[in-house]
Formats: structure tokens, C-alpha cells, sequence
């Protein structure tokens, strides 16, 4: 594998992105172009990584204060005066294991601390549950602060926080 290369988002990486996201969607949510350019908009964190110079992975993250509609980042904001939100991340199949996720991941957490960012959060799935975000995220120091059920009852995710 060549050298993971970093790069901001952009309009024309929208098809990758949702293509990307499309397998994920039980762990993730539904995306679809109109979607992700919302996100886009509200986000302040939106990175693609490149394996190749092909889109490996991407990351959609919010800060505090963004005009976002989301039952786990208002569970943030109720707790948290100050953090970023990680929505998703998704790694292509094609690469996972390899670290792109790290990479990316690391890429978050330098941006949190250039930007005076105490915390990184983000929720994976318990049920239906997703053991390779849990293994993951354990690995960044992420620990629990609360549960919730989401999706009307139909997931129950962990939510997690992390020191940046």
C-alpha cells in the first residue's frame, strides 16, 4: 500500500463518499448526495483519505455550537461546553487494517488541539452491534459517559469521549 495522503473534501469526492458510506449505512446512516451536502455544510471537519490516489476513507466531524440536528450531538452539547462531534468515519473495505483509520483519526486529533478543542466525541452502535468501531476507538482512549437508544428505538449506541 502507498502512503495515505490527507486531504480536505470536495464536491467532486461526493460520489466516492457515498458509495463509501453505502455498506455502513446499519452503523452509520443513510447518506445520499442532498445529505452529505448538508453535512458538509455544518461540519467543520471533513476530510478524505487517499490510498492510491483513490478515496480510501473519509471523516465528517461538527463542532460545538454547529446548527446540527442530531440526538447524540445534542447529548454532547447538554454535557459538553467545548468538543468535536465525530459523525462518521468510514474506511473502504479495500484498506481497513491498514491504518488508514489512524491516520485520519490522528489527522482529527491535531486539528482539536490546534483549534483549543478539549474533547473528541463520537457514539458507535452496541445494538446492532459494532465491535470493530468499539475495538477502535478503545484504542484512542475513548471511553463511555452514557447510553442512549436512537433511530426510534431501533440502535443503542455508546457514547464516547476522548481527551484531544
Amino acid at each position: 500500500m502507498r502512503r495515505v495522503t490527507i486531504r480536505d473534501a470536495a464536491p467532486s469526492d461526493f460520489g466516492s463518499v457515498c458509495t463509501l458510506n453505502l455498506p455502513e449505512v446499519q452503523h452509520t446512516s443513510p447518506m445520499d448526495a442532498a445529505r452529505l451536502l448538508t453535512l458538509a455544510n455544518v461540519a467543520c471537519y471533513f476530510k478524505i483519505a487517499e490510498v492510491n490516489a483513490s478515496v480510501a476513507a473519509f471523516l465528517l466531524a461538527m463542532c460545538d455550537g454547529a446548527p446540527y440536528q442530531n440526538d447524540n450531538f445534542a447529548w454532547f452539547a447538554r454535557r459538553y461546553p467545548r468538543f468535536l462531534y465525530v459523525d462518521r468515519i468510514v474506511v473502504s473495505a479495500a484498506v481497513r487494517g491498514r491504518r488508514v483509520g489512524s491516520v485520519l483519526y490522528d489527522d482529527l486529533f491535531r486539528y482539536a488541539r490546534d483549534h483549543a478543542i478539549p474533547v473528541v466525541t463520537c457514539e458507535y452502535n452496541i445494538v446492532p452491534p459494532n465491535e470493530p468501531s468499539r475495538r477502535f476507538h478503545d484504542k484512542f482512549g475513548f471511553t463511555q459517559q452514557g447510553t442512549q437508544w436512537v433511530a426510534d428505538g431501533t440502535k443503542h449506541v455508546s457514547l464516547q469521549v476522548a481527551k484531544a
